[in-house]
């Protein structure tokens, strides 16, 4: 019987349990989502996203959820140069190969890292408008380059 109290027990809540269960999903889906984009191809160079390091993990954070539960993604981007013409194309490219990539739904927001960039708001919000994307993915040359991108190798 003393054994028994001498043992000393930290009470564990069902919230504390629930929340270490999200930030695990959190962090699981975190690397999920950093696994998709990592591998699109730049468009002008034969190298990765990744080897650019235009995206990298500590971009991706995931921000909670919506009213109806939807979990929020923010993933951000460094464009290789501030001037860079072809950001919005790579934003577009994240944006179309995570929705294509993960079969449960999530809001994204794509954005280029702070002072990354000369156009970043404008960039920011085109690459974030339902209406802009959807106008992108109809223009058969931009279709065929985010398809270039975001092909996986064989």
């Amino acid at each position: 019987m003393e054994a028994e109290t001498d043992k000393k027990s930290t009470p564990t809540s069902p919230t504390s349990i629930q929340k270490q269960d999200l930030d695990k999903d959190a962090e699981e889906l975190k690397y999920t989502v950093y696994d998709f984009i990592r591998t699109i191809k730049d468009p002008e160079k034969p190298s990765t996203l990744e080897e650019l390091n235009v995206v990298y993990e500590e971009g991706v954070f995931i921000k909670g959820t919506t009213p109806g539960n939807t979990s929020i993604v923010r993933v951000e981007f460094n464009p290789t140069v501030p001037h860079c013409s072809l950001a919005t194309l790579i934003g577009l490219c994240i944006r179309i190969k995570l929705e294509r990539s993960i079969p449960y739904k999530l809001k994204f927001d794509i954005y280029i890292k702070k002072g990354a960039h000369a156009t970043e708001e404008e960039i920011n919000k085109q690459i974030n408008d339902k209406e802009r994307i959807a106008a992108a993915m109809e223009n058969p040359k931009l279709k065929e380059m985010v398809e270039s991108c975001i092909k996986e190798e064989d």
